[in-house]
């Protein structure tokens, strides 16, 4: 270009260098403006600081809250321990009521068996009465069958003594007048016989009969002795039976006794098996109802897992919110003060560049005018030195935004680094806080599962063992009903047959004692008799019509086929014998002949 273009005419200024008067002068304008933003960006940041401020205080609070949130997560998780130590202890209790039912089982087994040895003793006892039956059935027969030959005996011997009485009565008057003949004739004989010589062959055979007499006297003590042997013999069987009747009886009141003891017992087996029942009910109403407070304490639990759940979600999302606007801000703050310094040093390093070009400036008007003045090679100096100054210009802010940039970069990756980390930890901590949840849950869904399939079973035993019970119960309680009226009626039987027993032995021991003392009498009687018995003719022909009495009433039972009254009337036959007196033989005639109208023989 020409010179004329490029410098004034009257002050001799170079446009060029004007034109980059004004481009500094627009540059330093901008950095001028660029300044007061970055003024402003000072405010934004103490306002951002303020902000961070305040977001430190909601991280210190969210920090608080997530540390109470935790110490609740905490008493939970020691409430949960707490209420799985109570299960611990229900399922103890559980155990310990199930231990109980089967010590209760086990007594109630030993209960069983014990009724059953009762039961089996029972049925031994009511086997055994048939044949206690039969025996006194055979007892009853025998004696039935002892009162029919008696009273056969005591009909035939009745009416065999009516009929000598009879025959007695109507012989006695002939008997007499025989007697008076015989008298007569006995006295004519007497004196015939004193005049006889033929004394010595009667004496002879009055020592004869008087041998003969002793003889029967003998075999009439014998006889006595063998009646005395009979009548102590029957007083012997009539003790035995008395004494197998008191047998009998104590038997029968040592069954009664071991029957009320057996009732006795199958109340207290009842009552404790009543007791029984009612602590079971009690149990299963007092586990129910802790069952029923610990499933509406677990879904309180549950339902306070929920609230916390959504509230620590609530709460990591308002955190991560608020993470997120931290990172943020604090990338933005970093950035900013990233930038504020850059711009410090730029505003330093432009201050120092506008220092150097002021006085540069100066140093270049002042050579300019000097040069100006000297030559005109100047311009190009200066237009090589705003050259290289703009070269190292734009390599300085190259060079520091590249830095700037690098430091961003860096920052960046280090924050994006811990959010990761942050995030990890956080969706670390939120997969294991449902998984304990869920899993704490479904360790006490289980264990509530397991302890209600317990307690269902436990309640379906002891339903069972109740139904099993009860128709056991019920089963003996038939049985005992049935064993008490059968005892009942067997009792009723027994009492009236051993009172006809009682009644029939009384009689017997009344008639015995009066036989007795007729026995007595009797044996008196014939001891006189026998203390009375002497020698002489006189005795054979006064007993010699008697005997032929006693002779015909023996051969009549021996028709009659009465073998006892054929003995006892050979007895008095011989006793006869050995009389002397008639008159003494009458009266004893007389009394045997009223003790037998009047029935008191017996034989």
């Amino acid at each position: 270009m020409p010179r004329d273009q490029t410098v004034c005419k009257y002050c001799g200024v170079s446009y060029l260098t004007l034109h980059e008067f004004k481009v500094m002068e627009d540059k330093v304008k901008a950095m001028e403006k660029e300044i007061k933003v970055y003024k402003g960006s000072l405010e934004r940041e103490q306002r951002l600081q303020a902000e961070l401020q305040a977001l430190h205080h909601e991280l210190e609070r969210c920090r608080a809250e997530s540390e109470s949130k935790t110490e609740r997560i905490k008493t939970l998780t020691v409430e949960l321990k707490t209420k799985q130590e109570e299960m611990k202890t229900v399922k103890a209790d559980l155990q310990y009521f199930q231990e109980e039912k089967e010590a209760a089982y086990k007594q109630s087994q030993v209960l069983r068996t014990t009724l059953e040895h009762h039961c089996s003793t029972l049925s031994k006892a009511v086997s055994l009465f048939p044949f206690i039956r039969s025996e006194l059935d055979s007892i009853k027969e025998v004696i039935s069958t002892n009162m029919e030959s008696f009273a056969a005996m005591k009909e035939e011997i009745f009416r065999q003594i009516k009929a000598m009485s009879k025959e007695a009565l109507t012989e006695i008057p002939k008997l007499n007048q025989r007697l008076a003949k015989s008298q007569r004739e006995n006295e004519s004989l007497q004196e015939k016989v004193k005049h006889l010589s033929e004394v010595a062959d009667t004496v002879e055979l009055k020592t004869q009969q008087l041998q003969t007499s002793l003889q029967q006297g003998n075999e009439l003590q014998s006889r006595c002795r063998e009646l005395q042997k009979e009548t102590l013999d029957l007083t012997n069987q009539v003790e035995t039976a008395g004494l197998q009747l008191q047998k009998v009886t104590a038997e029968m009141e040592h069954y009664k006794k071991l029957l009320l003891v057996k009732s006795t017992e199958l109340d207290v087996c009842q009552n404790e098996l009543k007791k029984i029942k009612y602590e079971n009910g009690i149990a299963e109403s007092r586990l129910t109802k802790e069952l029923k407070e610990k499933e509406e304490s677990l879904l309180v639990c549950q339902q306070v897992c929920k609230h916390l759940q959504e509230e620590v979600a609530e709460k990591e999302r308002r955190e991560e919110d608020l993470k997120r606007r931290t990172g943020r801000s604090e990338s933005e703050l970093e950035t900013l003060k990233a930038l504020l310094g850059q711009t410090e040093q730029e505003v330093l390093m432009l201050k120092q560049e506008r220092e150097l070009l002021k006085s540069r400036t100066e140093q270049l008007q002042e050579t300019l005018r000097q040069k100006v003045q000297s030559e005109d090679s100047w311009r190009d100096k200066l237009e090589m030195d705003l050259a290289k100054g703009e070269a190292r210009h734009k390599e300085a802010i190259l060079k520091v935004r590249e830095e700037a940039r690098v430091e961003l970069e860096l920052e960046r990756q280090k924050q994006q680094e811990l959010i990761t980390k942050y995030q990890r930890e956080h969706e670390e901590l939120q997969q294991k806080i449902p998984g304990l949840i869920s899993s704490a849950t479904k360790s006490l869904r289980m264990e509530m599962e397991i302890l209600e399939k317990k307690l269902q079973d436990a309640q379906m035993k002891v339903a069972e063992k109740d139904g099993d019970k009860e128709k056991e119960i019920q089963s003996l309680k038939r049985l005992i009903s049935e064993l008490e009226f059968q005892l009942t009626m067997e009792k009723s039987n027994n009492e009236s047959f051993l009172d006809k027993l009682r009644k029939e032995i009384k009689h017997k021991s009344d008639e015995l004692e009066k036989l007795t003392q007729e026995k007595t009498q009797l044996i008196h009687s014939l001891s006189q008799v026998q203390e009375e018995v002497g020698t002489g003719p006189r005795k054979c022909l006064v007993i010699f019509p008697w005997r032929h009495v006693i002779s015909k009433t023996i051969q009549r039972s021996v028709t009659r086929k009465s073998i006892e009254m054929q003995r006892f009337l050979r007895q008095i036959h011989l006793h006869f014998l050995n009389m002397v007196h008639h008159k003494r033989c009458e009266l004893l005639i007389r009394q045997m002949l009223k003790l037998v109208l009047h029935r008191k023989i017996y034989y």
